[in-house]
């Protein structure tokens, strides 16, 4: 199977049946329908309306004050800008930790603006949510590592699971994200051979952002990715408009990159 022949807008089960074949999954933030129009046409199967709009959107320097009305504005005018990508949406902080029934609000509210999935952060203490919203209906997306609304509970932003203990909750956590029903599981900042040996694990596609080459595809925050605005960015980031051309160019090389296994790299990947 070959998403680019699919014309139509790509189902869960579509995203499945690439990771089933072996074919790298490319996925890119988005918040507005213009860069939603752009990256379609490029070759991306999914796009993630991420809470990372707080920093690269709103100016703020984390990811916290973004609400789930925030989210759902930019799901709806990403939804609005493309015809074919998978449609993700972040549930912000608070809008999920309280209890199985908030979550469920919340992540009605997104899938009403046009989310085909929603995503939310944490581990195996989060299995009893993502259980009570696939069982309503609702696809979860999980994500473990790097949890950048945990940022002041982690000490700031640095790579997860180092060491056998941390490597082994952050194995036991991704278990049971799946045996509660997540079907895709972003894996942020960690050891690219541990990222491996979860993804070799798991029955589920994983999405990787400086977690190595092994996961089952990629995710790539736009402004980053195109250099917007220019300056240092995190090691597992790379400039595609480095080379030239347009916007739309340096999406192509991406999605080239992610799909023939130069992106990432060693030089954007962590060891343990």
């Amino acid at each position: 199977m070959s998403a680019q022949t699919i014309t139509r807008r790509l189902t869960q089960a579509d995203l499945a049946k690439l990771h089933q074949a072996g074919d790298k999954i490319v996925m890119f933030t988005c918040y507005d329908a213009s860069f939603a129009r752009l990256l379609d046409g490029t070759g991306v199967e999914a796009l993630l309306i991420g809470d990372s709009l707080g920093n690269v959107v709103q100016g703020h320097d984390s990811t916290l004050p973004v609400t789930v009305a925030d989210i759902a504005y930019h799901t709806a005018a990403v939804k609005r800008g493309s015809e074919r990508a998978f449609i993700l949406a972040d549930m912000p902080f608070g809008s999920f930790q309280e209890s199985p029934e908030l979550a469920f609000r919340n992540a009605v509210a997104l899938m009403a603006a046009g989310a085909q999935m929603v995503k939310l952060e944490g581990g195996r203490e989060m299995a009893a949510t993502v259980r009570f919203l696939v069982d309503r209906g609702i696809p979860v997306c999980g994500h473990i590592g790097l949890t950048p609304q945990s940022v002041h509970a982690l000490g700031g932003y640095k790579v997860q699971g180092k060491g056998e203990a941390a490597a082994q909750r952050l194995k036991d956590d991704a278990l049971a994200l799946q045996q509660a029903g997540a079907t895709m599981l972003v894996l942020e900042a960690i050891p690219a051979v541990l990222a491996g040996e979860v993804t070799a694990a798991l029955a589920i596609i994983t999405i990787g952002i400086g977690a190595g080459r092994d996961c089952s595809g990629q995710v790539m925050v736009v402004h980053d990715a195109f250099d917007i605005p220019p300056g240092k960015k995190a090691k597992f980031v790379r400039n595609f408009m480095a080379d030239g051309g347009s916007i739309a160019d340096a999406a192509a090389r991406a999605v080239a990159a992610v799909k023939d296994g130069s992106y990432p790299g060693p030089e954007h990947s962590y060891t343990a």
